[in-house]
């Protein structure tokens, strides 16, 4: 048989596996979750950008709109994926790839529940909105202090990994409480003055700690294996951006808390934590920068030998990226420095271009080819 009449066959079956609605749900795992954080976070990264301009809100607004429907949807499928495909639902969690994206989830749930602190009061009213923000906040924190723990357990339990395997998907099911004390810092200023306050407070700066030394032991075993057994499959470079997330969303995190000690806090811990934010958020964005610049060299050399799309990874370019925006902007905004204001401009129009591409590439994979649809 020819390769011309081996392609129609191809898509005859693809066709008629997709004419069947059960096997339409049959590979949506949590690594779908990914397109939720890195949509909804274009939106939310708007809000907090230094320089503001004619339509950027609307803008935001739109696009966070966008991933609060395209949650709502994902979800209903990944349920009908746990009730027709059990097993495979289970054993995303034994898989030791698929594991690590247990993360996205949780990190989903409050990614959106930001933008309803951010963007809701102006179309569904502060009260409900604030619930809403909330509830997202509580089930995400919830989920993502719990793979915090069990997905490390289960690698030390169940996976069979060797020393070449880390990879920038490890930070995933370990990040989600950096985004909880970030996200959460919005939460506390709704909060009465009192006992209440000060435990969200830190219990936030807790939640840091827990995802800042789970990084700290994660990052040199994904540098060591990057310098040492190189870069690895093509398909799983863009995941070295997932290192810029716990970078970007820590100097967020302990800048947005230290503007919310100031009033919560008494002296000198108020003062101490402006302090650190200022300069714990300067020690890291640097390596982020550097980190920026290194991932972006290997994906450029990895696009010239060819990267072929892959969503687990793909997405990876998005959300990270725009922890660094939202970092950049909490550090011009404590500094007032234009130059930090601009960048952080850069910063994010580097974001929405990144997602432009993987929303394109994502959408033709889907509905053009149905082949992310298709019945592994």
């Amino acid at each position: 048989m020819t390769d011309t009449q081996a392609a129609p066959d191809h898509r005859r079956l693809l066709l008629r596996d997709l004419e069947q609605p059960r096997d339409l749900f049959a590979n949506i795992g949590p690594n779908w979750y990914a397109s939720v954080m890195g949509t909804g976070i274009v939106g939310g990264a708007a809000a907090t950008l230094p320089i503001q301009f004619p339509g950027l809100r609307g803008w935001g607004t739109a696009i966070w709109g966008l991933a609060t429907v395209w949650l709502v949807v994902l979800t209903a499928a990944w349920a009908v994926h746990w009730v027709r495909h059990t097993e495979r639902a289970k054993g995303h969690a034994t898989n030791p790839t698929m594991a690590q994206f247990w993360g996205a989830p949780a990190m989903g749930l409050m990614t959106i529940g930001l933008g309803f602190a951010q963007f809701g009061p102006s179309l569904i009213g502060a009260t409900t909105a604030l619930a809403a923000s909330w509830v997202l906040w509580s089930l995400g924190t919830a989920l993502g202090l719990f793979t915090t723990a069990w997905i490390p357990y289960m690698m030390i339990t169940r996976h069979e990994i060797g020393q070449h395997h880390a990879f920038g998907g490890w930070l995933m099911p370990v990040v989600p409480p950096m985004v909880s004390a970030a996200n959460g810092s919005l939460l506390i200023g709704h909060l009465p003055p009192g006992a209440g306050r000060e435990t969200m407070l830190l219990a936030c700066y807790a939640m840091f700690g827990v995802s800042l030394f789970a990084t700290l032991a994660i990052l040199p075993q994904i540098w060591n294996r990057l310098v040492v057994h190189g870069e690895g499959a093509a398909s799983a470079v863009p995941t070295m951006w997932i290192v810029l997330g716990p970078l970007g969303q820590s100097v967020t995190a302990t800048n947005l808390l230290a503007n919310q000690a100031r009033g919560t806090l008494g002296e000198p811990y108020a003062s101490g934590a402006e302090v650190f934010g200022l300069f714990y958020g300067f020690a890291t964005w640097g390596f982020a920068m550097i980190w920026i610049a290194l991932a972006a060299a290997v994906t450029i050399r990895t696009v010239r030998r060819k990267m072929p799309f892959a969503l687990t990874s793909w997405w990876s370019f998005t959300f990270p990226v725009g922890t660094c925006v939202t970092g950049t902007s909490a550090l011009a905004a404590r500094t007032h420095v234009p130059a930090l204001a601009w960048w952080a401009m850069g910063l994010y129009a580097l974001l929405v271009a990144a997602w432009l591409v993987v929303a394109v590439r994502t959408a033709h994979r889907s509905v053009v080819r149905g082949d992310i649809l298709a019945p592994a």
